[in-house]
């Protein structure tokens, strides 16, 4: 288990596949992804923001740009 898998709360964590981890890293720029996209992807993936955001955690990409706040 990595430190990002440790510290990724169960609750959403528990819903993170290696396909979402690897959906949000082609996705990602730099290491990074902006808010609108991974809302896209949440949506696109019928998962909530939560799990995205865990995702994204998880796969080592950081949220920029946020709008709302979610991630």
């Amino acid at each position: 288990m990595s430190k990002d898998d440790k510290a990724a709360d169960p609750r959403w964590a528990a819903q993170v596949t290696e396909d979402m981890k690897v959906a949000i890293l082609a996705k990602a720029v730099d290491g990074k992804i902006t808010c609108p996209v991974l809302r896209k992807f949440a949506e696109d993936n019928g998962v909530n923001y939560k799990v995205a955001g865990t995702a994204a955690d998880m796969a080592g990409v950081r949220v920029h740009n946020c709008d709302l706040g979610c991630f």
